[in-house]
């Protein structure tokens, strides 16, 4: 069994809480495996009767019945044992089909439209259930009908939301029980979907360029009623090439135009990354000046949810190890608990005539969570003096008593090189540096 312990530390922690919990994330994630197989477990273990857990799989033909919404409420209540808590587990909750009242259709069960207002929805069924000393419930959700981020707007504050990702590499490298350079250059090629971890080294190729084609566009397709995919695909290529750099939908517009001849509007660019990051396939990281302390500007960094999505999409063909190592530490420290904002300040120097003037410095990310800050560069290799220099020399230009560190590639563990600085290999940093 591939463990998963930071999400169910969040069920146990929020069990019995008064609200339902929803759980949410990109598809193929393992949503439904941490729900019926991982928590399901853990409560059998802690005593819980096998009567008390109710699964209803709503993408199960057998389950069909259950996807009108008075037939599900209908089927648990009478499940339940009104003398104990049951934990009610939903799968696919977004399958529920949304009715109108049958107060006002005479009994009958009639589907609405989108502008009828006296409907009944899954919200209402999970709500009401949840209402219930006695049940416990917890739901999964998205597909094409209903994304997770439209599950998550449903609910808004009325239930407790717990975000599943891919597998975070501490959770990878844990399955594999190793922490070697091979190890790493797996998870920075193929990722942590949980499917694709499994497979061989050309299943997880298949498998996961398989993903995009059959599931994550046609869910943005049909989500969105869009009817091509020439542009929706050009620009996932464009932000997977660039994964790393610093865009706007204009810039981004722009790199269409030279690269397919054709003309794109920047509305349209910030419309279909918003597609994307509603499906949860990619992060968007925005730029915090660190001399102002807030957030500035239009310009922001893209990065996918899993470097093997990241990488599928360019038929893993193109290996920038930089990239891909950035990627990595993105979602690495966004699993830790850490806000991540792309580092940026300016400064006044003098150029070569003695002149002042102002230039801008990058940090690849400014990582915090509670008392902690980080100034993190990411590299593949420093070993060439060019490199290295250009990697340091925001930190040289900044003053303030930040811990500035450099992530690379290599199985280092944490030193201080002559200037202070934290140099630490990527195993290092991402399974102890950063708990």
């Amino acid at each position: 069994m591939i463990e998963r312990n930071v999400y169910l530390s969040k069920l146990i922690s929020s069990k019995g809480n008064g609200f339902p919990k929803i759980i949410t994330g990109v598809r193929r994630c393992g949503k439904s495996y941490l729900l019926k197989e991982i928590f399901k477990k853990h409560l059998l273990g802690e005593g819980v009767s096998e009567d008390n857990i109710i699964i209803v799989e709503l993408d199960d033909l057998k389950n069909v019945k259950y996807r009108n919404p008075i037939e599900l409420d209908k089927y648990i209540r009478n499940k339940c044992n009104v003398n104990t808590i049951n934990y009610v587990f939903i799968d696919e909750v977004q399958l529920v089909t949304t009715i109108v009242n049958p107060i006002f259709t005479n009994g009958e069960y009639v589907i609405a439209k989108e502008d009828d207002k006296d409907v009944i929805s899954f919200v209402e069924v999970v709500l009401g259930l949840s209402r219930e000393k006695y049940i416990d419930l917890y739901a999964t959700g998205s597909n094409s009908k209903m994304l997770s981020s439209d599950v998550i707007t449903e609910f808004r504050d009325k239930a407790t939301n717990i975000s599943l990702y891919p597998l975070s590499f501490e959770e990878f490298s844990n399955y594999k029980n190793s922490r070697s350079s091979d190890t790493v250059f797996e998870y920075m090629r193929y990722g942590g979907m949980p499917l694709a971890v499994l497979k061989d080294i050309n299943d997880k190729k298949d498998y996961l360029k398989g993903l995009f084609e059959t599931t994550y566009f046609k869910d943005i397709l049909e989500h969105n009623k869009l009817e091509k995919t020439e542009a929706l695909d050009s620009l996932c290529n464009i932000i997977s090439e660039g994964t790393g750099q610093l865009f706007n939908s204009q810039k981004i517009a722009d790199t269409y135009k030279s690269v397919t001849k054709d003309s794109i509007d920047k509305d349209t660019v910030k419309k279909y990354i918003d597609y994307f990051i509603d499906a949860f396939i990619l992060r968007e990281a925005t730029r915090y000046d660190v001399k102002g302390n807030n957030e500035i500007g239009a310009l922001r960094k893209y990065f996918f949810v899993d470097n093997g999505l990241r990488n599928a999409r360019l038929n893993f063909a193109y290996d920038d190890e930089g990239q891909m190592l950035e990627n990595m530490v993105y979602n690495e420290l966004l699993y830790k608990g850490y806000t991540v904002n792309v580092g940026t300040f300016e400064k006044y120097e003098k150029n070569k005539n003695g002149e002042s003037v102002r230039k801008t410095y990058e940090i690849d990310f400014v990582a915090q969570r509670g008392i902690k800050k980080y100034y993190i560069q990411v590299a593949s290799d420093i070993s060439n003096a060019e490199t290295k220099a250009r990697e340091l020399k925001p930190f040289f230009a900044l003053k303030d008593s930040i811990q500035k560190i450099i992530v690379i590639n290599k199985p280092l563990e944490e030193s201080l090189d002559l200037n202070g600085f934290t140099v630490i290999g990527i195993a290092d940093f991402l399974l102890r540096f950063i708990k």
